[in-house]
């Protein structure tokens, strides 16, 4: 493993560690249909890496005209509850990469644009919680500002005692990506439910294990 290059690992966590986005954007899709909608797997997708505050903006913009626009945010937040509710499903790779940071040596961290709570809600949901210290789980409560602004990452690096420009941050996100980017980071975008949306990311891999290996991290 490469342990001169980088001091540290930050993880974005739904779409990159958690197989989260796929359970929300279906539960998207049925509430189109409970609605009477056409569905609109494109807008769905679009709303990846944002907030909740962004996506309901999205939507307005999209369906003001066609539905209760609320209405419709409180029924597919009550979906992806019930989704969410059981055993979360990991992103391939993610075990493996983890195990090889621990032999290396690498301490590690979470960035997610989600609530600090909900973070540690899904990490334990997920069998994850005992992979990541509870002190460097971090949403989007704990700084002014979320992605795509780097404070986030910038934050979690503090908290790790870590350089900047030496975190290795794994995002699937363009707006993840974005953060990153700006907080000097070196980014390996795995692109999840929607293809990346520009060519920025230091690498863009098929897989957090393909992303690794492309920097080092595994042989």
């Amino acid at each position: 493993m490469n342990d001169v290059q980088f001091s540290a690992v930050i993880f974005d966590l739904d779409g990159t560690l958690l197989d989260t986005e796929r359970l929300v954007v279906q539960a998207g899709l049925d509430t189109f249909a409970d609605f009477g909608l056409p569905p609109r797997p494109g807008l769905l997708a679009q709303m990846v890496g944002t907030t909740g505050e962004d996506g309901v903006a999205e939507v307005r913009r999209e369906m003001g005209d066609m539905v209760d626009v609320d209405a419709f945010m409180a029924a597919w937040d009550a979906a992806v509850h019930t989704a969410l509710t059981g055993p979360i499903p990991l992103r391939p790779g993610v075990t493996e990469l983890l195990d090889a940071l621990d032999r290396g040596g690498l301490p590690r961290a979470i960035a997610t644009n989600s609530r600090t709570h909900a973070a540690h809600r899904s990490l334990g949901l997920a069998g994850l919680a005992h992979r990541f210290d509870p002190a460097h789980v971090h949403g989007r409560d704990r700084v002014a500002r979320p992605k795509p602004a780097p404070d986030l990452f910038l934050h979690a690096a503090q908290g790790l005692g870590a350089d900047p420009t030496r975190c290795l941050v794994f995002e699937d996100s363009d707006p993840g990506t974005a953060a990153a980017l700006a907080a000097g980071m070196t980014v390996v975008q795995v692109p999840d439910q929607r293809p990346a949306g520009t060519r920025d990311a230091h690498v863009i891999a098929g897989s957090l294990l393909e992303g690794a290996r492309a920097l080092g991290l595994l042989d």
